[in-house]
């Protein structure tokens, strides 16, 4: 079958489906879809105005490492993003009625690649402004606005027709996950030298001529247009049991967003990993009764080596996030260096605090991700609790012994992230790291209470707000797991803001804290098992 008679094909079989549907689109869909898309817009025009604004700037040398190594940490997160979605995929309907027919692959596949290509360039967009705000526009502002954009949606085109390719290719598969890999790897060299040796060559960089960049982004529109040439002759060679396995993700995605359950998301992307997977059968060590119960949480982790890799590597993003801010994190006691604001106390810190504010922030919500890496057994307990009661051990020890591989994790993530900040001198010199061991129970706790939440109760009221309906269901599941590490990590979060010179008061309260919100969340998980109603 030739190409056209294909896709005239499909076109005639999705008009008859759209034909026998219960209600055909009208004027006033129309209506309805074009007011939501100039809404859309209108609220964000101001922001990318402000934006644009913003880049119309001489920028600092001291950031520029920093922000393009985040950068390229977006743009590789958007790819590795991409392959764990497909990233070609079909509406599951489509999936099992036109996937597996005579019909012309490539003409089945148009409609999402189409999809694809236009995220691909809006995500291309949106990470050549952030480069152009990171390196800044001494001049030309339009020519290098201009390049920028091309250069982003060329790289953001580019990687997602490889992702493509490596849907449909094992040769490029292979090659995929290295190609992101040494990605982030660039990208945490581009942060070194950034604020060393290097920084000369980014200066240059910026203050090179329009010209030059006008022919860096022409070469990498050029070398992206060959991969989605690429990438769409191979359209038709991608297996049959790849799109169905992409497509089902997609329809569990969707399920879950229609019934607001994003637990979910998780257990299917877990089980999709390991579906289909040969495991090497290892013999059990000899552990007591609850540790032998933790112990499958600890070779599942080591099963997983990549998922250690990415934890490893998100502990520099603090240090980059203070490095693209300003480098230095200051506290309330910082000095005030402003004129004019001694009758306003504390509003010459406001920048500053809001710097440690979201460090802080990405900490403690690194941290608890961290944790809840170790904590499948203790979710696969909250969902099946009579099979964890045949076991007959008891519940409370055998959640101190599943606390141990969270509180590593967590307590681990925040000690290289505190000594990254401390060595790039975001911190001022002093012991900072033991801060992060000590935050390792409350961190350990919140994993495990996140773990063994119970799905969203829409039964709970809706709130109307001036920004519109918010589900307290949602919220509260949200914060179940969080509002315990915030609790139990007020002495870090105090230390980082106020600074102190000696921080030996507030690691020992971290310590005490730490403990006792781990402690009470063990005794109260022994009382729920008594008593489950």
């Amino acid at each position: 079958m030739r190409e056209g008679e294909g896709m005239r094909s499909v076109a005639e079989i999705r008009g008859f489906v759209r034909s026998r549907s219960r209600r055909p689109r009208n004027w006033t869909d129309l209506y309805s879809t074009g007011l939501g898309l100039a809404v859309v817009a209108a609220m964000l025009s101001q922001p990318a105005f402000t934006l644009l604004a913003a880049i119309t700037r001489q920028a600092d040398p001291s950031r520029m490492g920093a922000g393009v190594a985040l950068v390229m940490l977006a743009g590789a997160g958007f790819l590795a993003a991409a392959r764990a979605i497909g990233p070609v995929t079909l509406p599951p309907a489509d999936a099992v009625w036109l996937l597996i027919s005579p019909l012309d692959r490539r003409a089945v596949l148009r409609g999402p690649s189409g999809v694809l290509l236009a995220v691909s360039a809006v995500a291309g967009m949106v990470l050549g402004v952030g480069l152009l705000a990171v390196l800044g526009t001494p001049d030309h502002t339009g020519v290098r606005l201009a390049a920028a954009m091309l250069l982003g949606v060329a790289t953001a085109t580019g990687g997602m027709a490889a992702a493509v390719l490596a849907q449909a290719s094992q040769t490029w598969n292979t090659w995929a996950g290295p190609a992101i890999a040494v990605t982030a790897a660039l990208a945490v060299a581009v942060a070194l030298l950034g604020s060393g040796a290097g920084r000369r060559l980014l200066t240059a960089a910026a203050s090179a001529p329009p010209a030059a960049g006008a022919v860096l982004a022409a070469t990498a529109a050029a070398l992206a247009g060959l991969l989605v040439r690429r990438a769409w002759r191979a359209l038709e060679r991608i297996p049959a049991r790849t799109l169905l396995d992409a497509s089902a993700g997609r329809g569990r995605a969707a399920g879950a967003a229609v019934a607001v359950e994003p637990g979910s998301l998780t257990w299917s992307a877990e089980d999709a990993h390991w579906r289909g997977r040969a495991l090497r059968s290892r013999r059990w060590p000899a552990l007591p009764a609850p540790m032998a119960l933790a112990w499958q949480d600890w070779r599942r982790l080591g099963r997983r080596p990549g998922r250690l890799a990415v934890l490893s590597a998100t502990a520099a993003l603090p240090a980059l996030v203070a490095r693209t801010g300003g480098g230095v994190l200051e506290g309330m006691t910082a000095p005030a260096a402003a004129p004019g604001l001694d009758a306003v106390p504390g509003l010459d810190a406001a920048p500053g605090l809001l710097g440690v504010s979201l460090t802080v922030g990405l900490m403690l919500v690194g941290g608890l991700a961290a944790a809840a890496a170790g904590t499948s057994g203790a979710r696969r307990d909250g969902d099946n609790p009579a099979l964890a009661r045949l076991l007959g051990v008891d519940p409370r020890r055998v959640l101190a012994a599943r606390a141990l591989l969270p509180g590593l994790l967590g307590g681990a993530w925040l000690v290289a992230v505190l000594a990254g900040l401390t060595v790039t001198g975001a911190l001022p010199a002093g012991p900072w790291w033991p801060l992060g061991a000590a935050a390792a129970p409350a961190l350990a706790a919140g994993a495990l209470r996140m773990a063994r939440r119970r799905p969203v109760d829409h039964a709970m009221p809706v709130i109307d707000t001036p920004m519109g309906a918010m589900p307290t269901g949602v919220i509260a599941w949200a914060l179940t797991g969080a509002d315990l590490v915030v609790l139990g990590c007020l002495p870090l979060a105090a230390a980082l803001l106020f600074q102190p010179a000696a921080p030996g008061g507030l690691l020992a309260a971290q310590v005490l804290l730490g403990t006792a919100v781990l402690s009470i969340s063990v005794l109260r998980e022994g009382r729920r098992r008594r008593d489950p109603l």
